[in-house]
């Protein structure tokens, strides 16, 4: 039987590793999503978002190792589905401009898990009183923000794409 969890700081702790193992999983997921995808800037996004969900990890590993933790040793199973469907929009039959639309709103639902981690981490982080592991998860949940606001923009072309007689 796994050991009983009796504080904030272990829940912290489980988040870290959680949201490591998840940035770990999109980071070897976004590059078959930016192959897969037709436009050339969703291909872009995908892209420049890999190179930002690189860093994502690495001020999760540095906070980890502030507290004398390792961030790994858990798997994100949320993260491990939501990368599954990605791959199943991938081997889709279907258009590109329909896989297009496919691929971002598989991006968007990892987007918002994220977001969701996210802010709880920066919850338990303020509660804690870590300041510097607030500030860091809080960069990182801004830029999730900012990356899901940017698949929302792209997906309105992207959906005129597939029927262009579509309002």
């Amino acid at each position: 039987m796994a050991k009983k969890v009796t504080s904030l700081q272990e829940i912290f702790v489980d988040q870290l590793k959680d949201l490591y193992s998840a940035e770990t999983q999109i980071t070897k997921a976004l590059p078959k999503l930016a192959k897969a995808a037709t436009a050339p800037d969703l291909k872009k996004g995908f892209l420049l978002h890999l190179e930002q969900t690189k860093v994502h990890a690495e001020r999760i590993k540095a906070i980890c190792t502030a507290l004398k933790e390792k961030p790994t040793g858990k798997k994100c199973a949320a993260t491990a589905g939501l990368v599954e469907e990605g791959a199943e929009a991938i081997e889709e039959n279907a258009t590109p401009e329909a896989k297009d639309v496919m691929l971002i709103a598989a991006a968007q639902r990892v987007e918002h898990y994220e977001i969701a981690a996210y802010t709880s981490a920066c919850n338990l982080a303020k509660a804690l009183g870590y300041m510097a592991a607030l500030k860091a998860l809080s960069t990182t949940l801004s830029e999730e923000v900012a990356t899901d606001a940017k698949l929302a923009k792209a997906n309105g072309p992207a959906l005129s794409r597939v029927n262009p007689d579509a309002e």
